[in-house]
């Protein structure tokens, strides 16, 4: 009898699971002359997490796979661009490895994942998606902000470590139903690193294009906006933005537990490393969390 009660207590006790978070921090480290810096190891980082350090649990460098969505803009403001939209997709699309995983969205009234075959969440046929994109008229407004986020969402589905946006664009936006504010949010939800390829008419800039929006996309995720002035500038930025994907280093923490609902953290990536010179440090600017006890590492409120 005592054995059946106490087996019944137990089973009647309520299961209490524990989740671990890890924060996945893509960081990109250069030189003073703006080359990638390799080799540095877990004890040359620092994380930050609210000005608090955090204890590095993931540490990683090399040149993985990568979850990759191109954002390209097939509207009317883009027609005289065509061709060097075109170019930019294709260096781009060819700096890709065979197990990277791809997928465009196209961009004009509306965002629209590109069809794939079989209806495949992803391909990695470089060739067929650089014939697709050749084939898409450039027509109508731009919902860029919707571009964005369709990305960012698909980029969810996606099993490599490394997870990145591409835009080709001119950065104007005058269709979209999404805001800045609203794809900022997404991007701070997710470890993507989002680049651009910004493509530009002649000084002044026209009012279908917004070189400060791309700025802006990138510098909150850790990426780069580049600016090609010439056509032949366009192949150099695509291979950076390929040696800047496969050089990153990936930093992984527990975040601190927080009493509320979900809140904004920043996040800060601070690297020693003597006789390395003067190294610059790319990264994200933060990230969101869901709520729960303010505690530092220590086991103490701050």
């Amino acid at each position: 009898m005592r054995l059946l009660l106490f087996a019944a207590f137990l089973f009647l006790q309520p299961i209490i699971s524990v989740q671990t978070v890890l924060v996945a921090v893509p960081v990109t480290v250069t030189d003073a002359h703006g080359q990638p810096v390799i080799g540095l190891s877990q004890e040359n980082f620092r994380v930050y997490e609210d000005g608090r350090l955090r204890p590095i649990e993931l540490f990683r460098h090399g040149d993985a796979a990568v979850t990759l969505g191109l954002i390209v803009d097939r509207s009317q403001s883009m027609r005289s661009k065509s061709a060097a939209l075109l170019l930019a997709v294709s260096a781009l699309l060819q700096s890709s490895r065979p197990d990277d995983e791809l997928f465009a969205v196209e961009v004009n009234d509306r965002a629209a994942l590109l069809a794939r075959p079989g209806g495949q969440l992803f391909t990695n046929d470089a060739k067929a998606l650089t014939t697709a994109l050749v084939e898409s008229p450039a027509a109508g407004r731009t919902a860029l902000y919707d571009g964005v986020a369709e990305g960012l969402r698909h980029l969810e589905l996606g099993h490599a470590g490394k997870h990145a946006l591409i835009v080709v664009s001119d950065g104007g936006d005058n269709a979209s139903r999404e805001t800045y504010a609203g794809i900022r949010t997404l991007a701070r939800q997710s470890n993507t690193v989002i680049y651009a390829i910004g493509l530009l008419g002649t000084p002044p800039a026209g009012e279908d294009e917004d070189a400060g929006l791309l700025k802006r996309l990138c510098r909150d995720t850790g990426g780069v906006a580049f600016f090609p002035r010439t056509t032949d500038e366009i192949g150099a930025m695509a291979t950076e933005i390929g040696r800047d994907l496969r050089e990153q280093y990936t930093l992984g923490f527990t975040p601190g537990d927080r009493v509320g609902g979900p809140a904004f953290r920043k996040i800060e990536v601070k690297v020693t490393a003597p006789g390395r010179g003067r190294l610059t440090v790319r990264t994200r600017s933060g990230y969101f969390v869901p709520g729960g006890t303010d505690r530092d590492q220590n086991g103490k409120r701050p």
